[in-house]
């Protein structure tokens, strides 16, 4: 079971790096660009049009993670995808694509998906090719497809509790939404999803950035020494990367939540603020530190608080917590963050 899940999370984790850091790396800058250039709207649409397609990548990711054969690993992918929620059907019969779906169901169809295609193994036969594809999206696909409205139910119910700490006076709120925000990215559920759904706004979307921030940064600097430098700078645009290693040994996130804690507090001291649709992001791409320029005003204050917040103090206090767990307590080693590719 262990290794199952060892698998369908590094899947997981591929699929998310290859479709949602293109858009994370250029989109908020592209927006800024576009009005002065707008041939390049054509290169945000590509970078969206990618995102859509994560289901599809989780399922082909974990297939290749479970070795299977390249009919049931596209079967999975396509099982992934009907689970996934991210089509809509009008009563017209129109079809609309939108979004990244529900990462918590695409994670459930394509573990169903993945145990049916084994159990089917080589049963099929001659039939493989034509009744495997189809096996797979009418079983698995259509009981991920079922269960989406109750994990979306599901994942309501933690909105509604994050909802519950804006209630709350807001340096306190801001820490804790900063730390519950902080081990969101590194788990299957969406951190933007999260924030969409509640509609988490105002200092609350902005302590939602700083705990993304906090976590992105932080696995970045954490594993520059057991990975190379390309894939440390892949986790502030998605902290994600760690997820397998962060559920194997949840204690490496703690550097990063001490982190996320203090510069949401500090976020609800100088008011940094977000919309429901930048919460979620952190640094990726900007987004964070821009939407909230773009919301108070680019004036030399608003820039150094961005700047202190978003990017100096990250890398600061990770740096200090990393060298108390590592050095001085010894919970921790580079190794903790090692990512495999294989």
């Amino acid at each position: 079971m262990k290794e199952f899940f060892n698998k369908l999370l590094t899947g997981m984790s591929l699929g998310i790096v290859v479709c949602l850091i293109p858009n994370a790396l250029v989109g908020e800058i592209l927006k800024l660009i576009i009005p002065y250039a707008p041939f390049l709207q054509t290169v945000l649409n590509v970078s969206i049009i990618v995102m859509s397609l994560l289901p599809v990548v989780i399922g082909v990711m974990a297939g290749i993670q479970f070795k299977l054969t390249p009919i049931q690993t596209c079967s999975v992918g396509l099982a992934a995808f009907i689970g996934s929620g991210v089509t809509t059907i009008t009563e017209d019969g129109t079809f609309t694509i939108a979004g990244i779906g529900t990462v918590i169901n695409i994670a459930i169809t394509t573990a169903i998906a993945i145990l049916f295609v084994q159990f089917l193994g080589s049963r099929l036969k001659e039939w493989t090719l034509l009744a495997m594809p189809a096996l797979t999206i009418f079983i698995p696909g259509i009981i991920g497809l079922s269960i989406l409205p109750y994990v979306k139910n599901g994942s309501l119910l933690i909105g509604e509790g994050i909802m519950y700490l804006t209630d709350l006076q807001p340096v306190i709120m801001g820490a804790l939404i900063a730390m519950i925000f902080s081990v969101l990215i590194l788990s299957p559920i969406s951190t933007i999803g999260v924030a969409t759904v509640i509609m988490l706004s105002g200092i609350g979307a902005g302590a939602a950035n700083l705990g993304v921030c906090a976590s992105g940064v932080g696995m970045c600097i954490a594993s520059y020494r057991a990975n190379n430098f390309g894939t440390a700078i892949a986790h502030i645009a998605s902290a994600k990367i760690q997820m397998r290693n962060f559920f194997m040994k949840p204690k490496i996130a703690f550097p990063m939540i001490l982190t996320a804690a203090i510069l949401g507090a500090l976020g609800g001291v100088f008011e940094v603020i977000g919309t429901p649709y930048s919460a979620g992001f952190g640094l990726a791409g900007f987004v964070g530190p821009l939407k909230y320029l773009d919301l108070v005003g680019w004036n030399l204050e608003s820039i150094i608080i961005s700047s202190t917040l978003f990017i100096a103090l990250p890398v600061v206090l990770n740096l200090v917590f990393l060298k108390l767990f590592e050095v001085k307590l010894r919970w921790l080693s580079s190794e903790d963050y090692k990512v495999n590719y294989e």
